[in-house]
C-alpha cells in the first residue's frame, strides 16, 4: 500500500459536496463522558499514516468535556444523534448517527478508550483485503491498573478465548460467531446489506450480533487478538468494571450460573492441589508433586488471555471468585429485566435477537447520498 500522504490535508467539505482526494475510510467514535479517554484515542488516529481517512465523533449526550475535547482536533467532525427510537442503546444510536454522515466505502468502528498503534489503520485494511474479510475484528491488548481490574479481566479474557477461539470464529462453518465492538472495520456495502447497527439496535451485545448478522448473510468474517494494532483500558473504577460486565457477561455466556460454580470449584481444586504438592515435597512424598498440575493447568488457561505474569499470577490468586460474584450478578440483573451503563437503565426482558421494526431500521439507515470522493473531472 502506498504510503505517501499530501503534504497538507483538505479542509473536511460538508456532506454531499466533491472532494479531490478519495477517503477510504469512516472512522465512526461514539463517546459518552469519556474525557479521561478520548484525548488520548484522536491524538492516536489522527496520526494514522499510509490510508485517506475521516474521523466522526458522535457526542452521545456527554456532560463532562467528551465534546469539547473532540472538537479541538482540526481534522475531527464532532456531531450530535438524533433521540434513540424506543428500545435502541445509546451506543447503536450513535452507531448510526455516524454512518449517516460517513462518506467511505469501509467503516471503522471504535470506542473512545482505545489507542491505535502507528500505521495499524492501514495495516488492517490491507489485512481485511487480504483476507477477503466483509467485517474484522481485533481485540485489543487490555491494559489493566487497579487490583481488581488486575484480578479479574485476565479470568474473563481467558474464558472468552475458551468460548469464542478467534480460530474457530475465523472458520465459516464452525458455528462460532465473535467480534469486539472496540474495533471492528466493515466493508460498507456489506454492512448496509445487512442492515447495520439499526438491525441490532436493541442489542445490548451490539458486536455480537451485528457478526452473527453478517455470518448468517454469509459475509466473511476475520476475528484475532489483535495487539499489534490497537489497545484499551476499558475500566478505571470498581464501579464501572462492576457495571460494565453485569451488563454484558450473562450474554456472553450461556449458562453463568453454571460456569460461575466450575470456576470456584476448579480455583479451590488448584490451590488445594498445590498445597498437596508443596506438603507433599516438602515431606519427601514426591509422587504427591504431581498434584501441582492442576494449578499448573489453571495457569495456563488464564495465561491464554495475553495478559503479564504477574498479572497471571494475581489473577490465579483472586480472580475467580471474583469473576463468579460477576456472573451471578449479570445473571440477576438480566432476570430482573434492566441493566443500566453510564447513567441509562435498558430493558433487557425481549433480548436475544430482538430487532427493530423494518420501517424503523429502514429510517435509521436512510442517509443523504453522499459521492464515493470522487476527484471532479
Amino acid at each position: 500500500m502506498d504510503s505517501s500522504l499530501p503534504a497538507t490535508w483538505p479542509e473536511l467539505p460538508l456532506k454531499g459536496a466533491i472532494r479531490d482526494v478519495s477517503i477510504e475510510v469512516s472512522i465512526i467514535i461514539p463517546a459518552r463522558n469519556e474525557e479521561a479517554n478520548i484525548g488520548a484515542c484522536l491524538k492516536s488516529l489522527t496520526s494514522q499514516t499510509g490510508v485517506i481517512f475521516e474521523i466522526i465523533v458522535v457526542d452521545d449526550g456527554s456532560t463532562d468535556r467528551t465534546r469539547e475535547i473532540a472538537q479541538g482536533f482540526a481534522r475531527v467532525r464532532v456531531i450530535s444523534p438524533d433521540s434513540p427510537l424506543h428500545g435502541w442503546t445509546g451506543k447503536n444510536n450513535a452507531l448510526v448517527a455516524g454512518v449517516k454522515e460517513a462518506c467511505a466505502d469501509w467503516l471503522l468502528f471504535t470506542d473512545a478508550d482505545t489507542v491505535h498503534l502507528p500505521g495499524s489503520l492501514g495495516r488492517a485494511l490491507g489485512e481485511a483485503k487480504n483476507e477477503r474479510a466483509d467485517l474484522l475484528s481485533y481485540s485489543p491488548e487490555q491494559v489493566v491498573v487497579t487490583f481488581a481490574e488486575r484480578a479479574v479481566m485476565p479470568v474473563i479474557f481467558a474464558e472468552l478465548a475458551a468460548q469464542y477461539p478467534p480460530q474457530k470464529v475465523r472458520e465459516q462453518n464452525s458455528g462460532i460467531v465473535a467480534a469486539n465492538g472496540q474495533y471492528i472495520l466493515a466493508r460498507r456495502e456489506a454492512y448496509e446489506t445487512v442492515g447495520g447497527h439499526a438491525a441490532v439496535a436493541t442489542e445490548i451485545l451490539e458486536d455480537v450480533a451485528l457478526a452473527r448478522l453478517f455470518r448468517n448473510a454469509g459475509k466473511r468474517l476475520y476475528f484475532r487478538y489483535g495487539a499489534d494494532a490497537v489497545r484499551t483500558r476499558m475500566y478505571r473504577t470498581w464501579q464501572q468494571l462492576r457495571e460494565g460486565w453485569t451488563k454484558n457477561l450473562s450474554l456472553l455466556f450461556p449458562q453463568p450460573e453454571r460456569l460461575a460454580l466450575q470456576k470456584l470449584f476448579s480455583w479451590f481444586l488448584a490451590w488445594s492441589a498445590l498445597g498437596v504438592a508443596v506438603f507433599g515435597a516438602a515431606n519427601r512424598h514426591f509422587s504427591w508433586i504431581g498434584f501441582g498440575a492442576l494449578w499448573l493447568w489453571l495457569y495456563w488457561r488464564i495465561r491464554k488471555a495475553n495478559f503479564t505474569t504477574i498479572n497471571n499470577l494475581i489473577a490465579i490468586g483472586f480472580g475467580p471468585p471474583i469473576f463468579a460474584y460477576l456472573l451471578r450478578r449479570s445473571k440477576q440483573a438480566h432476570a430482573n429485566g434492566q441493566v443500566s451503563w453510564k447513567g441509562r437503565a435498558y430493558d433487557v426482558g425481549t433480548q436475544s435477537g430482538s430487532t427493530p421494526t423494518g420501517s424503523q431500521a429502514a429510517k435509521a439507515i436512510l442517509r443523504t447520498e453522499s459521492p464515493r470522493l470522487r476527484t471532479e473531472n
